[in-house]
């Protein structure tokens, strides 16, 4: 990049005012959402414990950090809106970007929805009976009430209309939300190892108890302290993804987008810690197969036992104002993960429509740059959960995980190939073990994502999502045939060229 292009990057961070620290806080806040304050005694079940559910996390980083280092290296080497979808059309061809660019988009916009749906009953722990009255209609087995379509509808709209003021927008609110989630998870953990007990850790594993893993109660299919502790990596990848929405903005970054790149890094590592912690402090607090058995959310509900006494005769006690406390961080969470995948998909959808792999109406951007169409997409997606039940957050969850896990694949396989077949392209940022480590993130992320479509394995997303998840590829591929026009007579490099012309103004 030559100091011409210097200045210009510069004085779009002056005109956008999008920091590495925003976009660290995009990343973080949507990985590390809602999902700690209402799964938490769900982590320990899985696993027969606290510790071998924390243990897992760290080891988690094994799988993660290799992918995170890829991103590292790609992001600041292709900085253009699209991430892993750019990164495969660089590396690949089109046929590939769209694989890769329609299972990204599909993973990001299961969430949306899903969030929608979670927002009514998050909101429950503070409003009690705020789905009192009778159901409209029934779901899968789900009832959905007037209030739950009324607070999905309103918070939907509320997100879009901060999302067409653009990223910087987006990203001062996502700040706020962010600080807000670590602040009351990390008063939650002090309180937690000021009050609790290292016995109440053990037994530090244990997968018998009859009320926690009896006859049509949790199943699990480990027996021993490892098996635990691999255990988690079947849901890691829905936990832990959300640094790809990173690379999305990365056009506004601006200035020194190594920096951005090496967000995507700390942003996983981070989480991964963040979850490992708040597992073993949690843990702490009360006896944990006691604690496996608290009604959601388990992590605010423990403290009305672990701190039960009246606070200077106001009539409530302190684990009562922990409680509104953490419950109000897990909102903020639910929100950081809603806002950030917002703007990613909408990114998401122009940029693969710029590929001309998909119709041109999505690659429309309004004066400002707002990608415009998709937003509406995400608003009609986000507006649909609500309506939709609870009953399908679980296939959401698995659904959204097979398409995070083959990105990770292709764009693993693609800063490989890149690394052959470009090895002069300036690359800001080297990953440690170069293709080494590009290897081993490639290699890993196949063997899960074929795990995951096989009946018996432990990574398999289970029969609804694996229908789910073909039948959203299909879907992509009849949009890609049917924009054969727009790509007939054109070589490679000129179906590419509109993805990458912003990396080229530079």
């Amino acid at each position: 990049m030559s100091n011409g292009g210097n200045n210009v990057s510069e004085a779009v961070v002056e005109k956008k005012g999008v920091s590495a620290v925003d976009f660290f806080c995009i990343g973080f806040g949507a990985i590390v959402g809602v999902g700690w304050a209402v799964s938490i005694n769900g982590w320990m079940t899985s696993c027969g414990g606290p510790i071998p559910a924390a243990l897992g996390y760290l080891a988690a980083l094994i799988l993660m950090i290799p992918v995170a280092l890829c991103y590292c290296e790609l992001v600041p080497m292709l900085p253009v809106a699209g991430g892993g979808m750019a990164f495969t059309y660089r590396a690949f061809n089109d046929v590939v970007a769209i694989i890769d660019g329609w299972a990204t988009f599909g993973a990001f916009v299961a969430i949306i929805p899903w969030e929608a749906i979670q927002i009514t009953d998050v909101l429950g722990y503070l409003i009690p009976n705020i789905k009192s009255g009778e159901p409209l209609y029934n779901v899968m087995g789900s009832d959905i009430y007037l209030i739950s379509i009324i607070l999905g509808v309103f918070f939907s709209l509320m997100l879009f209309a901060l999302n067409m003021r653009g990223l910087e927008a987006a990203a001062k609110v996502q700040k706020v939300l962010c600080f807000v989630l670590v602040g009351s998870a990390i008063i939650g953990a002090v309180a937690s190892l000021i009050g609790g007990s290292m016995d109440n850790l053990q037994p530090m594993y244990d997968v018998s108890n009859p009320n926690i893993y009896g006859e049509g109660l949790k199943k699990v299919s480990h027996s021993g302290m490892i098996g635990g502790i691999l255990s988690i990596l079947a849901s890691a990848p829905f936990f832990l993804a959300g640094f790809e929405t990173i690379p999305q903005g990365v056009e506004e970054a601006g200035g020194d987008v190594s920096s951005v790149g090496k967000t995507v890094v700390l942003s996983v590592v981070l989480a991964c810690v963040f979850y490992a912690f708040l597992l073993f402090a949690f843990g702490t607090s009360w006896p944990w197969q006691e604690f496996a058995l608290m009604d959601a959310p388990a992590a605010s509900t423990m403290f009305k036992s672990l701190y039960p006494a009246e606070m200077f005769g106001l009539g409530i006690s302190f684990g009562e104002i922990l409680y509104w406390f953490i419950t109000v961080g897990a909102i903020a969470g639910l929100f950081t993960t809603w806002n950030g995948f917002f703007m990613a998909s909408a990114t998401m959808l122009m940029s693969m429509s710029r590929g001309k792999i998909l119709p041109e109406v999505f690659s429309h951007q309004d004066k400002h740059g707002i990608p415009v169409p998709g937003l509406l997409v995400c608003l009609g997606l986000s507006i649909a959960g609500p309506f939709m039940g609870s009953n399908l957050v679980d296939s959401l969850t698995c659904f959204s995980s097979a398409g995070f896990i083959l990105s990770w694949c292709l764009n693993s396989w693609s800063l490989v190939r890149l690394r052959y077949t470009e090895p002069d392209l300036k690359r800001p940022y080297r990953i440690p073990g170069g293709l080494v480590t590009g290897y081993f993130a490639g290699f890993i992320t196949t063997l899960i994502m074929v795990l995951m479509f096989i009946p018996m394995s432990p990574f398999f997303i289970g029969d609804l999502a694996v229908k789910m998840f073909f039948a959203w590829m299909a879907v992509g591929m009849v949009l890609y045939f049917s924009c054969y026009g727009r790509r007939k007579g054109l070589t490679l490099e000129e179906k590419r060229a509109d993805i990458f012309a912003k990396m080229n103004e530079k």
